[in-house]
């Protein structure tokens, strides 16, 4: 009889790596509490308005592509994509513009004038980055930690030779001042520990390869919104025969002699048991120790690490639209080092946040009515420790309508004219992510590779992918979860 595979949740890690478990083989059921596919990766559409709920930004492409030419399926049958030529507008206080170009020859001309840095310099940061990226991804992102297969690989010998350059035990922010006078550079640059939910002041300094997927390898938007990439797999895993169970509940993991047997679910308010060889878990790895394998003690360590920022999402409907803004902005706080100090130190939202606007109607138009704009309005916020979050939104969406006004020179509250917020308890509620966190753990220490969830388990038959799991969370790294978790499952 065909062998049965059980994913535990529709993310995109759970729908890639239910794709690459159906063509080794595998008969494939993913069940999913939710109505709907893609985790934290939905949409909302209200008023002539369409938003995209979770992540915003589109890199390394080619991971999405591999899964339909893994089934020899065209990929532009059910997803397409165009690149970016301009990476982000961003914004600082004293009302400095920097447009960041997608060509790296060109970003260095343009930064090197604005930020009064050489030519050289910048260059050979962006070269670095590159060099740091192609050292440590084919260990760290493209391979199971647990495997000791990848420590004997020639890869793994390259990195250790190269360790004194990958500036493991020093901080992303000591490691661009190092190499920066210029505070704004700086703070451009230490923005990318944000990619994984951590602190420039803490985040080992190997974090300064992020930029290489943006600057070298592009940007991206796909041309029906973000909400299309999860879609398109879950297009493709039906087509191929995988079988969903939307809107079920698992109740536990059915665990026998330290080997997973199946799952039970609830349906029309009674409990069923699904019987499986494999189960993969793509629910947060905290959710699935504490509530899907109750006879199982959750590990000291997944209890104890600390949890990646979360995020206070606005989204609104704005009725006019503003030239100065594009696909991807940021505008800046005065304090960087403050603000992390209060979302990671203090558990609270920054006094002066960084905000980030996405608006896809900018490349989408349909997405807003005609004239109008869809914001997606972002500030880093701490993890759900039991914040007063209804004080904490009204407060900061006076703040930020306040930033935002004297920015963009009008009064932002006057174009407001649809608004739904999202805060950590809702991205907790909707997709089970412990506390709310963005990420799973954040990675403010050095050794942070090695403390995530192992994409097996010590519970023979369970495995585990997705933002929580090694290799972490965001797009790439879960894609790159799903095929080191079905890698490890043996083909029939």
């Amino acid at each position: 009889m065909q062998k049965k595979a059980i994913v535990i949740g529709a993310g995109i890690a759970g729908l890639a790596c239910s794709l690459r478990l159906q063509k080794k083989g595998y008969k494939v059921t993913v069940v999913e509490r939710n109505s709907y596919t893609g985790g934290k990766m939905h949409v909302l559409k209200q008023h002539g308005y369409r938003f995209d709920l979770g992540p915003s930004l589109f890199t390394m492409p080619e991971l999405v592509a591999s899964l339909f030419k893994l089934h020899n399926t065209p990929l532009e049958k059910y997803f397409s994509y165009k690149k970016k030529d301009i990476i982000c507008h961003y914004f600082w206080p004293d009302g400095s513009f920097f447009k960041a170009s997608a060509e790296p020859e060109e970003w260095i001309k343009e930064a090197a004038d604005f930020f009064g840095e050489s030519s050289e310099i910048l260059r050979s940061y962006l070269d670095n980055s590159a060099r740091k990226y192609a050292l440590t991804a084919p260990i760290f992102l493209e391979k199971s930690l647990a495997d000791w297969k990848t420590y004997l690989s020639t890869n793994t010998l390259k990195a250790i030779f190269n360790l004194g350059t990958l500036n493991i035990f020093n901080t992303l922010d000591k490691h661009h001042k190092d190499i920066f006078k210029n505070k704004k550079l700086i703070q451009y640059f230490n923005r990318f520990a944000t990619y994984n939910g951590s602190s420039p002041y803490k985040t080992s300094a190997i974090m300064s390869m992020i930029p290489h997927l943006e600057m070298h390898k592009g940007t991206y938007f796909p041309t029906e919104g973000m909400h299309s990439i999860g879609q398109s797999l879950y297009q493709l895993a039906k087509d191929k025969g995988v079988h969903f169970l939307l809107s079920t509940p698992v109740l536990k993991i059915n665990v026998e002699n330290n080997s997973a047997k199946g799952i039970e679910i609830v349906v029309n308010g009674a409990t069923q048991y699904l019987e499986a060889d494999i189960v993969v878990s793509n629910a947060d790895v905290f959710h699935t120790y504490e509530k899907l394998l109750p006879t199982i003690q959750t590990p000291k360590r997944i209890v104890q690490e600390e949890r990646s920022s979360s995020g206070l999402i606005f989204y609104w409907g704005i009725s006019t639209s503003f030239s100065s803004l594009d696909l991807h902005n940021i505008f800046f706080s005065e304090d960087y080092h403050t603000e992390f100090k209060e979302i990671f130190d203090k558990q609270t939202l920054p006094t002066d946040p960084t905000i980030y606007i996405n608006i896809s109607s900018k490349e989408k138009p349909s997405d807003a009515p005609k004239g109008c704009e869809n914001w997606f309005v972002m500030v880093n916020a701490p993890a759900n420790q039991g914040q007063d979050w209804e004080d904490l939104k009204q407060k900061m969406k006076q703040t930020i309508v306040r930033k935002l006004s004297d920015q963009l020179g009008v009064n932002i509250a006057d174009y407001i004219v649809y608004e739904e917020i999202l805060d950590p308890i809702g991205i907790e509620k909707n997709t089970s992510a412990y506390q709310g966190a963005l990420y799973g753990t954040s990675s403010n220490d050095p050794k942070a590779a090695f403390l995530r969830q192992s994409n097996k388990s010590h519970i023979e038959n369970l495995y585990f992918c997705g933002g929580s799991a090694h290799p972490g969370g965001g797009i790439p790294l879960c894609l790159h979860s799903a095929k080191i978790t079905a890698d490890l499952i043996p083909a029939l």
